[in-house]
């Protein structure tokens, strides 16, 4: 039986709540395409890249094929082969994501003038941030633009290769497939605006979300712990351990904070016990209470 998409639980959803951010990480990423990525041969990458490939080799031969328009067709069969994915309701946030930046991508082209036209250097750089923040924009209310994302989830299912390595191996052969169309040095700077992009995506999809876990077994447990709830306001677990060493057991500290936060957690650990054990993670994300709320 075909799955039908939940309208309802859609309509509720963060992602159509935050919709206009989607637009606007859709234009943003757009107007990087054609003010930096598009005009200077620099195909970083992804279904974009590959249709900035095609796009030259097209107009060389006489005619134009739009990009945006590209990028749809290339999405909409591609997401066809990957819907089993994720759904449904991944499928729409994808199709909402890939069409938006389309065509906003052939919407501006006639009208954005290139900038820093012949300094790849910085166009490299600039549309990798300005790319960058729009994807991230993007990704982080949900939504998809497709692309390697896509093809990666379908090898995924057919090999044995983790998703990310296989996002990275695709977005490398297309910068290499650049260079016989335009250059070797438009293809390794198509690279450093990829990598850049990655970087800035990752920065805005979950920079200001980025907690510490810190892990503390002291024999000061009760102390450290009252502290932490009634000093730093930030709620503790206790969890066993045993020492295989002593054989001892005892309980070890467990609370997620800031990252600010770190210096003042250490300080209440060395003032109640110098010899406390105590080791710190990043956590990308922490979601529940005292923190935000889960996505519905």
């Amino acid at each position: 039986m075909a799955r039908r998409i939940d309208v309802r639980a859609l309509i509720k959803s963060r992602f159509v709540h935050e919709l206009p951010l989607v637009v606007a990480g859709c234009a943003l990423a757009a107007l990087a395409i054609d003010m930096f990525m598009v005009p200077q041969g620099l195909a970083a990458g992804g279904v974009t890249g590959l249709a900035t490939i095609i796009a030259e080799l097209t107009r060389r031969s006489g005619f134009e094929l739009p990009v945006g328009m590209q990028t749809i067709v290339m999405n909409a069969v591609l997401l066809l082969a990957a819907v089993r994915a994720g759904g449904m309701r991944y499928a729409a946030q994808t199709v909402v994501g890939f069409v938006l930046l389309g065509f906003f991508t052939d919407l501006f082209a006639p009208f954005v003038s290139p900038l820093a036209s012949g300094d790849l250097m910085l166009c490299a750089l600039w549309g990798g941030i300005l790319s960058g923040v729009g994807y991230g924009l993007v990704f982080r209310c949900g939504a998809n633009t497709g692309g390697s994302d896509t093809v990666a989830q379908i090898v995924s299912r057919k090999t044995s290769l983790p998703v990310g390595t296989t996002v990275m191996a695709i977005d490398v052969a297309v910068c290499a497939a650049s260079a016989p169309v335009f250059s070797l040095e438009n293809a390794l700077y198509a690279a450093l605006s990829m990598v850049l992009m990655g970087f800035v995506v990752d920065m805005v999809v979950d920079g200001a979300e980025r907690r510490r876990a810190a892990y503390i077994i002291s024999e000061s447990h009760d102390e450290i712990a009252y502290d932490i709830m009634h000093g730093l306001d930030r709620g503790v677990t206790e969890l066993s351990a045993r020492g295989l060493w002593s054989g001892r057991d005892r309980p070890m500290l467990m609370v997620i904070l800031d990252r600010r936060e770190v210096s003042a957690l250490k300080t209440i650990v060395a003032e109640h016990d110098p010899d406390a054990i105590m080791f710190i993670s990043d956590v990308t994300e922490a979601i529940g209470e005292g923190f935000k709320d889960f996505e519905r």
